[in-house]
């Protein structure tokens, strides 16, 4: 009761203060931050609260050593009441179109002289736009889901593991919170770093095993090189336009001057600032040279993989360009989306390469993840910020499906993840669902027809053709290597499917079988199976069935179906996924809701070829003009139109043909993937045509080095690990042998000149007055000299 008491006080206290608060800064919002007033302060205010309410409720249950799942409900709680604030935020945002900014307090101020860009403000207030809802929007009602599916999945760790996990889930929602509502770069920048910390908490949640660790710090430490990045940004912004606050460098960019009176055109800022932002993009969401953290990051339980790596943390870098995407149209060359294309396609085709050859189903998804992302950057790049969101929104739905199901596999069979292990599941009493689920996220995944996925990958492959190669550089090659991306992207999402799900019902426990009929899931997601997934395959990489291992349902193994908690998280989002197509036939003549909701927010764009073909490309034009960055984009997206001949594919409008090639192509990767691994784990890729396939030179000569994942870590452990240790090691020779011998040998000659001193005191009176005497007289003598 005394707990009780406590939480019901901590609700309604912060229930007031967040109202007061936002009462109270209501009209000085509107006059310190040039906002129009909103009635919306008090409720927005409610959304990063509530999971900041639920850190503290957490807490006092670890306080009084509560030991059931009240942390699981009271994080569930929180984020689906976040979610409905979120709703109700965004229908009056839609009322009233515009962005509000909504004043919390006044957190940091100073100035260091009366002149123009000579103070700083950083405000903890909320700007509230479509955009800011679009995202709120998946990250409160996802972030629900994969709480309540994890009161499940770690009901194993009850007691103090369990209030850790929900206190490091429900901060993590918090500081996505901030980095999406903050009014400016410094809360986005809190935020950002926040997500960071919380990763690092949650991926390292198993650290009594060393290779979760190695994984938590792997992903801090990389992504603080990213965040390097967007710090160098930040005060590169503040440099230029004297404000870090989203509407005055708005304003600015519409107006084409800042405050100080720079000239935006041809300034050296619209280049610098928006390279400098991508580089921490990348880092937070594992682009290019970045991505080696986000495989490594599977170490973590199951449920933070689908909340990190699917819907919030990795799509932090799109939603930052997408925000700030006047100011990457402010060089009109375009010269850094064009390199944010070509960014995101070459790791969408790396990853998925890399995809193609792994065994662990969890690391496929991963590297998946990495892929998916290259389209969504590709996407920004090539000029559809309403493709590239509307990816982001599909791709949250439908892989956090993914990921929870391979959760649940590895939940049900003590942790099993390796593909060659596993056949037959969705034909198991129990795991219906589960199967169903599955067959649903890698539908979408791999882009068949009609389905969500397909519709939000065919606006960026259709928009990288439509958008001149003169306009950003290379735009129809970036097209050409991501449709042979989605290609790859269908065979490796159903190799997993037709081996794990389909097939004979066939079986092998993982590691954290310890020999009693305990349903194999009584050690949730302690250790992944990684020695049967990395040992030499049988299949060279190809998909040949592991052949050594019989039936692996004898003995006394059975596996554990999931609870109605699982099975209820894995249909409704079974289900949204499905449902998420509609979104884009919603608002058609603005290209389906995303693009609607894009048109009201920062990262409006009238792409080139907006009324190319039967429908609009993504980025299209607001019928009001109430948001300061309008103009820009309008002018900027008008030129490319009318100044610009559009591109077409193969003589093509792209926006007509598209939906057939990426219909077909996704078809040919299920069928190569059908005819390789439709027979289960024993008998896969034994039909006279698969053989035939696995022998072709390219298969045999690049597979086993796509196991290895083209040797990166290898390389990054060569070129950057063994130079650091090397230069270590002579450092700390260098500090023992002179910095600390030069400390050590002004001790040593007191010390040496003692002992040697010591052998003349023998204790005999006569000689020490033997000696004092010839002292004074060698004194007298010297005297004598000098007088002389």
């Amino acid at each position: 009761m005394q707990l009780v008491d406590t939480v019901m006080s901590l609700l309604s206290l912060a229930t007031m203060g967040a109202s007061d608060a936002a009462l109270a800064g209501g009209a000085a919002s509107a006059h310190q931050l040039g906002a129009e007033p909103t009635k919306m302060g008090p409720l927005a205010l409610l959304i990063p609260l509530l999971p900041l309410l639920s850190v503290v409720l957490i807490t006092l249950c670890a306080v009084f050593k509560v030991k059931s799942k009240l942390p699981a409900w009271i994080t569930v709680a929180s984020l689906a009441t976040a979610f409905g604030v979120t709703v109700s935020v965004w229908q009056q945002v839609s009322a009233t179109p515009g962005a509000h900014v909504s004043f919390g307090y006044e957190w940091i101020s100073f100035s260091w002289g009366n002149g123009v860009g000579q103070s700083f403000a950083g405000n903890f207030s909320l700007y509230i736009d479509q955009l800011t809802c679009y995202w709120m929007l998946f990250v409160t009602g996802l972030g629900a889901l994969i709480a309540l599916y994890a009161s499940e999945y770690m009901s194993h760790d009850v007691g103090p593991g369990y209030n850790r996990f929900f206190t490091a889930f429900s901060l993590f929602v918090f500081s996505m919170a901030c980095l999406v509502m903050g009014d400016n770069l410094l809360m986005l920048f809190l935020g950002w770093e926040g997500v960071g910390l919380c990763s690092y908490l949650l991926i390292g949640y198993f650290y009594q095993k060393p290779v979760a660790v190695d994984a938590a710090k792997k992903a801090f430490v990389v992504n603080r090189i990213g965040d390097l990045g967007l710090l160098m940004g930040l005060l590169t912004t503040f440099a230029v336009f004297g404000t870090i606050e989203y509407k005055e460098i708005f304003k600015a960019i519409s107006t084409g001057y800042t405050s100080s009176g720079i000239a935006l055109q041809g300034h050296w800022s619209g280049i610098v600032i928006p390279a400098l932002l991508t580089a921490g993009a990348f880092g937070k969401s594992a682009q290019l040279f970045f991505y080696v953290w986000l495989p490594d990051a599977m170490e973590g339980p199951t449920p933070v993989s689908a909340l990190i790596h699917a819907a919030t943390m990795v799509t932090a870098g799109v939603y930052l360009i997408a925000r700030m995407f006047p100011l990457y149209t402010v060089d009109p060359n375009l010269l850094v989306l064009s390199g944010v294309a070509w960014a995101g396609a070459i790791t969408a085709f790396w990853a998925a390469t890399i995809a193609m050859a792994q065994f662990d189903i969890k690391r496929i998804m991963g590297y998946s993840t990495i892929s998916q992302l290259g389209f969504m950057f590709a996407g920004l790049g090539v000029l559809t910020t309403t493709g590239a969101t509307f990816h982001v929104l599909t791709h949250a739905f439908f892989k956090a499906t993914l990921f929870l199901c391979c959760g649940a596999v590895m939940h049900g069979f003590a942790g099993q993840l390796d593909l060659r292990k596993l056949s037959g599941v969705m034909w198991m009493k129990g795991w219906g669902i589960v199967g169903v689920a599955m067959l649903i996220g890698c539908l979408n995944l791999a882009g068949f027809a009609f389905t969500a996925g397909f519709f939000s990958k065919d606006m960026i492959l259709a928009q990288a053709f439509v958008t001149p190669d003169t306009k950003i550089i290379g735009s129809s090659l970036v097209g050409w290597l991501l449709l042979l991306t989605a290609l790859l992207t269908a065979y490796y999402t159903f190799r997993v499917f037709f081996r794990v799900f389909v097939g004979p019902v066939q079986y092998e426990p993982g590691d954290e079988h310890h020999g009693a009929d305990d349903h194999g899931h009584g050690h949730g997601d302690h250790g992944h199976g990684h020695g049967a997934a990395h040992a030499p395959a049988h299949d060279k990489g190809h998909g040949h069935g592991h052949d050594g291992h019989g039936h692996g349902h004898g003995g006394e193994f059975h596996p554990h179906a999931p609870g109605w908690a699982i099975n209820f998280v894995l249909a409704v989002l079974a289900v949204a996924s499905i449902a998420a197509a509609g979104l884009y036939f919603v608002n058609k003549d603005e290209h389906g809701w995303a693009g609607h909701m894009m048109a009201r927010s920062s990262a409006k764009f009238v792409a080139p070829g907006e009324h190319h073909g039967d429908h609009a490309a993504a980025g299209h034009t607001a019928p009001t003009d109430e948001k300061v960055a309008d103009a820009a984009h309008a002018s900027a997206g008008e030129k490319s139109a009318k100044d610009e001949e559009l591109g077409t594919f193969l003589g093509q409008d792209p926006h007509k043909v598209m939906y057939y090639v990426s219909g077909v192509l996704g078809l040919i990767g299920i069928g190569v993937a059908f005819l390789l691994h439709k027979q289960g784990r024993t008998q896969a890729a034994t039909s006279p045509l698969a053989e035939k396939m696995l022998k072709a030179p390219i298969f045999g000569t690049l597979a086993p080095h796509a196991q290895r994942k083209w040797y990166v870590d290898e390389i990054y452990n060569f070129l950057i690990r063994v130079p650091l240790l090397v230069l270590g090691h002579i450092f700390h020779i260098i500090d023992k042998l002179f910095v600390d011998g030069l400390v050590n040998l002004a001790g040593a000659v007191p010390v040496f000149t003692g002992h040697s001193l010591r052998s003349s005191q023998s204790g005999v009176m006569h000689r020490y007055a033997a000696g004092m005497a010839v002292g004074v007289g060698l004194v007298l003598l010297l005297a004598v000299l000098v007088m002389i």
